[in-house]
């Protein structure tokens, strides 16, 4: 089996236990070999809540000339924020079949320093 083969079953068997209410949304994050993407999901509803990345404005413009773990602590500081300003305080994370290490990590820590709670 491939890679994204074991990530893909790996987030399969979360996605079964993991779900987003609307009173506690789903933190889904997903990264690629350049850039790191977060969003907040009500399941119930099929909606997206809050959503950011490397590739939004406000991120790209701090992003600069900084790693990929820096990069990962500025979205997981952002996203923290943007659930803020729409008064989510608590969300389930979803790692998405990432292991939990890296950037993966360092997006989660910043966004409970931020102020979210999970």
């Amino acid at each position: 089996m491939s890679q994204s083969d074991n990530r893909t079953r790996r987030k399969r068997r979360i996605r079964k236990k993991v779900n987003g209410t609307t009173e506690r949304p789903r933190l889904s994050v997903f990264r690629t070999a350049r850039h790191i993407y977060a969003q907040v999901i009500d399941d119930v509803q099929g909606a997206t809540l809050v959503a950011t990345s490397t590739l939004a404005k406000d991120v790209r413009d701090q992003v600069g000339e900084v790693d990929k773990t820096a990069a990962a602590k500025l979205v997981g500081a952002a996203i923290a924020k943007a659930c803020a300003d729409k008064g989510i305080e608590k969300v389930v994370f979803d790692r998405n079949g990432f292991i939990y290490h890296g950037r993966i990590r360092a997006l989660a820590e910043a966004a409970r320093e931020a102020g979210l709670s999970f």
